[in-house]
């Protein structure tokens, strides 16, 4: 059987739990409240049945009061979205894992999540203060929690129903091995920035040997100018086959054998982010080669979210 060209119905399935993970999926990092609201509608609108929320996001409210009136007057169940959201690093010892997950439920107006995942691999300190730091500004960490002990209380979720899979984010090979080999559930996702300049090929491919699910955020480059998105062999592409440049990107990222996030705010946006076809292979082929190097979000040297623009030349 011959796999569709078109993405928009692409679904990855998951190692464990019973669900399919939609490739294209509506990232919810919104500052604003309102337009959290909108820009969800918007993406139910477009097509979009894959939505990535988050504690950190604050706006874990707004996007399930969305989501409730959105598959209402669609008439879409609740089972034909695939929703995650977040375990906050402040979060991470065992013992407050299964309350932040209920309460990030209660918030969503959602009786299961289809996936949770650990927001980034470092403890911070424990407590509701989501950004502790010392009298010198630094963040506190908390060395007495182990990424394996969160993991742990991840595995106990599932154990109890209510949390179909689990898995990581902004995690590096070098933590997603031993824990992948330490684990009793397997990590059934990994979300982490990916695009052509930084294309993260040896977690991609362990992934893809352990069947673990390769989310990618940031296929755009967080839009950030200069990035992919003015990229020569990214415009090339755009201009001889007819797409966006936005388009060739999100092709790319899933043609590789992984899903991906973006959050469009309007609904032409919504709609092109959404329309998403193969790439002749010549043209993937192209992309592959791109030699630029350049991550956007230090996230994973720190924990702490933010984007790093490229520095001028």
């Amino acid at each position: 059987m011959i796999e569709s060209s078109d993405f928009r119905s692409k679904k990855i399935a998951l190692n464990h739990g019973d669900g399919r993970m939609p490739a294209l999926g509506f990232g919810t990092l919104i500052p604003d409240a309102a337009t959290t609201i909108s820009a969800t509608r918007y993406a139910l609108e477009a097509g979009y049945r894959h939505f990535d929320c988050a504690e950190r996001y604050q706006n874990e409210r707004e996007v399930g009061e969305a989501l409730r009136i959105g598959l209402a007057a669609g008439g879409i169940a609740r089972e034909d979205i695939f929703m995650t959201t977040k375990l906050w690093n402040s979060n991470h010892r065992p013992e407050r894992v299964e309350a932040a997950f209920e309460a990030s439920l209660e918030r969503l107006g959602l009786d299961y999540l289809d996936l949770y995942l650990i927001h980034t691999p470092f403890a911070f300190q424990s407590g509701d203060e989501h950004d502790p730091r010392d009298e010198s500004g630094d963040v506190i960490y908390d060395k007495d929690v182990t990424l394996l002990d969160t993991w742990k209380a991840m595995e106990d979720l599932v154990d109890g129903g209510r949390c179909r899979a689990i898995g990581l984010s902004d995690v590096g090979l070098n933590e997603l091995r031993p824990l992948y080999e330490s684990a009793r559930i397997k990590p059934a996702a990994v979300q982490i920035e990916a695009h052509p300049y930084l294309p993260e090929t040896e977690l991609l491919e362990f992934c893809k040997e352990k069947e673990i699910a390769f989310l990618a955020f940031a296929p755009l480059g967080h839009g950030i100018r200069p990035g992919p998105l003015d990229d020569p062999v990214v415009l090339q592409i755009a201009a001889r086959i007819g797409i966006t440049p936005a388009q060739v990107l999100l092709a790319w990222a899933i043609q590789r054998g992984g899903a991906l996030l973006t959050t469009p705010k309007t609904p032409a946006r919504a709609r092109e982010n959404f329309d998403v076809s193969a790439l002749p292979a010549d043209a993937f082929d192209e992309i592959n080669r791109i030699e630029t190097r350049q991550r956007f979000n230090q996230v994973v040297k720190t924990g702490s979210p933010g984007f790093i623009p490229r520095s001028k030349q």
